[in-house]
Parts: C-alpha cells; structure tokens; sequence
C-alpha cells in the first residue's frame, strides 16, 4: 500500500497575503527613520510571550535579513522576518493616538484572541 503523502510546510513556498501600513503608520515610520541615516526601515517580529502566547515585536532595523519580507508605503519600509508571516499575514499597522499616547496598533486578522492588557495574542 502506497504511502499517504502527508506533505510538509514550507515557509518560502507559501503565498502570503502581505501587511500594510496606514498612512499614519508610514509617516511614523518615515519619521523614525530620519533620525538615524542608517536606518533602513522599522522591523516587525513575534516572539512567545504574556498569557495569550505572542507579542510583537517592533525595532528600527540597520542590517535587515536577507530574506525578510519587506512591505513598503510611500517610502516607508517595514520588514517582517519570513519565519513571522504564519503569526501575522494579512496584518495592517497603524499609529494611533490614544489619550495621550501614541502607539502602532495591530489589526491582525490570525490572532484569535488577545490577553486584557493588549500586550499578547494568540493564534
């Protein structure tokens, strides 16, 4: 009897639907940027934290990875490692102004629930 093909996932194979930036984001994101010329664009990542299981991750980025995924608006680059794209495919950053603070928020469209404080998601 054959063997089923049970198959294997293969990140670099698969099609990702890709984030996007607002208009707000980007501009944030520009505006970080030229305060260092160095600095290539900001980085989103996740990594295995708080109670929900995810948290992202956002840096400013010099030496972005040769295989990040990069999503770009008016000149504003955000880079995704490809090992990321399962947790937040399809996700739209934002920068918002809440009170009196201003944050970049995640409209992430895979993450099934988040903990109380906001900080963490889960998929």
């Amino acid at each position: 009897m054959p063997k089923e093909n049970v198959g294997t996932f293969s990140l670099e194979e698969n099609v990702w639907q890709g984030l996007s930036l607002t208009d707000a984001a980007a501009r944030q994101v520009k505006k970080l940027v030229e305060q260092d010329p160095e600095v290539q664009g900001l980085q989103l990542a996740v990594k295995q934290s708080g109670c929900a299981g995810f948290a992202y991750v956002l840096d400013l980025t010099k030496n972005p990875a040769a295989d990040d995924l990069v999503y770009e608006r008016d000149g504003a680059r955000l880079y995704v490692p490809l090992k990321a794209m399962p947790f937040i495919d399809g996700t739209e950053v934002d920068f918002v102004r809440e009170g009196l603070n201003q944050i970049f928020k995640f409209n992430n469209p895979r993450a099934q629930h988040a903990c109380g404080c906001g900080e963490s998601f889960g998929v």
